[in-house]
């Protein structure tokens, strides 16, 4: 995606999602947090944890990473294995992450199994829903009239936000909150991009949904479990006795 992101429509969706992470990421509290791949956006750049590491699965072009202050990357590791131990972050940042790994489903378990209970988890993906997700399924037809789109992987996809809700639910997450945005046909020509400013004000009034992509945060929610005792340990009622009810005897008078 390299190429893409340098064009006007990469760096217009980089400019929408650097200002909503920012805005998410500043009112998490914890210790640890954790940005997953995708280190063209400094997704932990507002944060205020004091331990904050990016992990990448392989070569990074310079000229894409963050800008200054961004975080070097700390681990290289696989995204279906990360390299945590279980309920030890506060929060984990997924930015266009599933759309990159084989196995989304398998990243999420991951995710799941490394946030502490009440810990958040934060994605930002594509949807597929909009008209930048109809120029990726029509990629040659998109190009013909001038518009471009983003290229992912070859076992990549574009996660709705309906079915990833499910997702998080059945690992029992809950949804916190969400926003939709790039509303911009995905032009190649800065100009164009420009003219059709006036999509994205009109997009957040009137078809919110379809928003070219999304930010999600979701929290790991465990239930209270209460602990019963074996039988035996149970106090057993003890029988009352019947209480003694003093009857007075009327004496009768004698007969005269």
């Amino acid at each position: 995606m390299a190429p893409w992101l340098k064009a006007p429509a990469g760096r217009y969706l980089l400019a929408w999602e650097q200002e909503q992470l920012d805005r998410v990421v500043a009112d998490i509290f914890g210790y640890h947090a954790v940005q997953v791949g995708w280190p063209m956006v400094q997704a932990l750049r507002s944060s205020r944890m004091s331990h904050r590491w990016l992990l990448n699965d392989g070569e990074l072009d310079a000229g894409l990473v963050g800008g200054e202050g961004a975080l070097p990357v700390s681990v290289l590791t696989d995204y279906d294995a990360l390299p945590f131990p279980g309920n030890s972050l506060d929060l984990v940042v997924l930015p266009h992450t599933l759309e990159m790994t084989a196995d989304a489903h398998h990243t999420l378990r991951e995710v799941e199994r490394v946030l502490m209970p009440e810990g958040r988890v934060v994605i930002v993906g594509f949807n597929p829903t909009s008209l930048w997700g109809l120029c990726h399924q029509l990629d040659t037809i998109g190009q013909r009239i001038g518009m471009t789109s983003p290229v992912m992987s070859e076992t990549g996809e574009f996660i709705g936000w309906r079915r990833l809700r499910d997702w998080l639910r059945l690992l029992g997450f809950e949804i916190e909150s969400g926003q939709f945005g790039c509303y911009r046909p995905p032009f190649a020509s800065q100009g164009w991009l420009d003219r059709s400013a006036w999509w994205d004000e009109a997009g957040q009034r009137w078809w919110p949904v379809f928003g070219s992509v999304y930010l999600l945060v979701a929290v790991k929610r465990v239930r209270a479990m209460r602990l019963l005792g074996p039988a035996w340990k149970r106090k057993r009622r003890t029988q009352t006795a019947p209480a003694a009810v003093a009857q007075q005897q009327h004496s009768r008078p004698d007969a005269s």
